[in-house]
């Protein structure tokens, strides 16, 4: 029910903002030259408007229960002016009660929920490759195409990669790595990914591309790589944000045991940057857990070093690429509005929401320092603790 106490509150929120705010057609707060509008559409979502958390705002929009206009540059910013917040640092003290989710039918369920939405749907906005992951912008002026394709070299040179030798992708997405690092540095790849569709949309290429030979796609969980299997490097991309905070030490227990002495892994991954943080606050954790990632858990780069360390593996080297997730998220974000209408036909308006505003969100997280992207290559040394590593980074700068 609305009240004039709601009414003075949502006024008292957006003071000096310019926000304005509508009710059944009729303006409550702000002024008509704001440079964002809520308009309000279910009595719902008042309670959040006099009281805002970011991830409050995320649900209502996806909800329905508000319109939205605006760029989503502008709703971000001043999204998180309104609710006057660092989602960043809110966050310390949330208890990791829900470690026991991550069971292999868990996680199979949750990386369908999020990855098989469509094909088609993320091919509206990916590059060509559909690489759905942090792009390398080494100019900073280049296309997303040309970003996503210099990352994957950035990668495969990291790595070290060397013909005939075998590469292990955890989590392969569209094969955009793996195809790459098979046709250009001549390896020969094994990627797994526990999305049907995905699988099926790589099994496809490497048919047409007649790589039967030199490229396997799974539809396996990590856990399942069997034990008497090694390769020489491995990567993970985008994946291990689904492993859970509780079960990084099995995660890199079973890449050290995948990996042949001597070999490398190239992790990539998306980090908290408070310290103790398990997730971002102003509930916008509980909004990406609820509609976006089910089962996805943040920890800090120093918690990955340390898990990693644990299980034999010789950290090496450690890139943050933080401002470059920005500038591909609002890439992302602006190729998917300017085919709105086919994405609406193709997944709903509501999905349509979660994918926007999800995207929009996390651009704006990462060009606030409130996330971090850490690409950490990592060696297995021998028995005697020599592991063969450059004395220098010009392997990957040339």
């Amino acid at each position: 029910m609305f009240t004039a106490l709601l009414q003075n509150q949502i006024q008292k929120s957006l003071t000096g903002l310019p926000v304005s705010v509508t009710w059944r057609g009729e303006r409550i707060a702000g002024n008509a030259d704001a440079r964002v509008t809520i308009h309000a559409r279910d009595a719902k979502v008042l309670g959040i408007l006099a009281k805002p958390t970011l991830g409050g705002l995320a649900r209502a929009y996806v909800e329905n229960w508000v319109d939205l206009q605006g760029s989503a540059q502008d709703i971000l910013s001043l999204g998180q002016a309104y609710c006057g917040v660092d989602a960043s640092q809110d966050a310390e003290t949330r208890k990791d009660w829900r470690w026991w989710r991550h069971t292999r039918a868990d996680d199979r369920r949750n990386i369908n929920y999020h990855y098989d939405v469509s094909n088609d749907f993320y091919g509206l906005w990916l590059d060509s490759r559909r690489v759905y992951s942090c792009a390398y912008f080494a100019q900073g002026d280049e296309s997303l195409d040309q970003a996503q394709e210099k990352k994957l070299d950035h990668i495969c040179r990291k790595l070290m990669l060397r013909p005939g030798e075998r590469l292990l992708d955890i989590g392969c997405g569209w094969g955009g790595l793996v195809l790459h690092a098979v046709e250009r540095y001549g390896v020969k790849a094994v990627g797994i990914t526990l999305s049907n569709d995905q699988h099926a949309y790589v099994q496809n290429l490497i048919q047409e591309r007649g790589l039967q030979d030199r490229l396997e796609v799974r539809l396996m969980d990590y856990r399942d790589l069997p034990s008497n299997e090694t390769f020489d490097k491995i990567a993970s991309v985008g994946m291990f944000e689904h492993v859970g905070r509780k079960n990084l030490r099995l995660y890199f227990d079973k890449i050290y045991h995948l990996l042949n002495t001597g070999g490398l892994v190239m992790n990539h991954g998306i980090t908290s940057v408070a310290v103790k943080s398990s997730g971002l606050g102003s509930d916008i954790a509980e909004f990406v857990d609820n509609y976006v990632f089910p089962g996805g858990e943040l920890t800090h780069i120093s918690n990955v070093l340390a898990e990693l360390s644990q299980s034999g593996l010789e950290p090496l080297d450690a890139e943050n690429l933080r401002p470059h997730y920005g500038k591909t998220l609002w890439q992302w974000v602006q190729r998917l509005e300017a085919r709105q209408e086919q994405a609406l036909e193709m997944i709903g308006e509501r999905k349509y929401r979660i994918w926007r505003i999800y995207m929009a969100g996390s651009a704006f997280a990462f060009d606030h320092n409130w996330l971090a992207l850490f690409q950490i290559v990592a060696g297995k040394p021998d028995s005697q603790g020599h592991l063969d590593y450059p004395y220098n980074r010009s392997h990957i700068y040339r």
